[in-house]
């Protein structure tokens, strides 16, 4: 993988790590409200499960191959 790449993927988990951290306050928000919309919160949290699989897979693609 070529440095461009790497810094490339390091930046665009940088950015889903924020997206992720925001929706864990927003959906701390919703949840807190008293007119919380189940929907809504049960989307986000969706979402928010979909950017952790994929900071997990573009974590394994910078992390080296080590054989044991």
């Amino acid at each position: 993988m070529s440095d461009e790449d790497e810094e490339a993927l390091r930046d665009q988990l940088v950015a889903l790590q924020q997206e992720h951290r925001d929706l864990d306050s927003a959906i701390a928000a919703l949840e807190a409200s008293a007119s919380a919309d189940n929907l809504q919160i049960k989307r986000l949290k969706k979402r928010k499960l979909f950017l952790k699989d994929r900071m997990s897979h573009i974590e394994d693609r910078l992390t080296p191959d080590i054989i044991a």
